[in-house]
């Protein structure tokens, strides 16, 4: 019977009064958009540089930007289907690639970069 009681002297909490819905805030004035400043690119990738004997088999032996030396590396990669069919990342070099890869027979993309930039001069 206490417990009946204990329950009946619990009386439910007055229900609170729903709060009012904020008033709106006035659009914030967006600023003009600022017009994306064209990159400019950096001016020591863009320096011509002078390819090797060896590298100049391959490529030509025109100064260029080191981009173009990659793009056209890559060209005649791919013109002479020198990619490996199986790893796509592996390059599986001819005579005149041996000579610029150190007379490695197959090397990674990666450390392609790196050995062509050895035979790269300003």
């Amino acid at each position: 019977m206490a417990a009946k009681k204990k329950a009946a002297a619990k009386k439910a909490a007055p229900k609170k009064a729903a709060k009012k819905a904020a008033p709106k805030k006035a659009a914030a004035k967006k600023a003009p958009a600022k017009k994306a400043a064209k990159r400019k690119p950096n001016p020591a990738f863009m320096a011509p540089m002078t390819p090797s004997a060896d590298l100049a088999a391959a490529i030509g032996p025109k100064p260029r930007p080191r981009s173009q030396v990659a793009k056209d590396l890559w060209a005649y990669i791919h013109k002479h289907g020198l990619q490996d069919s199986k790893n796509k990342r592996n390059i599986n070099a001819d005579e005149a690639l041996k000579k610029v890869f150190g007379g490695k027979k197959t090397v990674s993309m990666f450390e392609m970069t790196a050995l062509v930039n050895k035979h790269l001069k300003k």
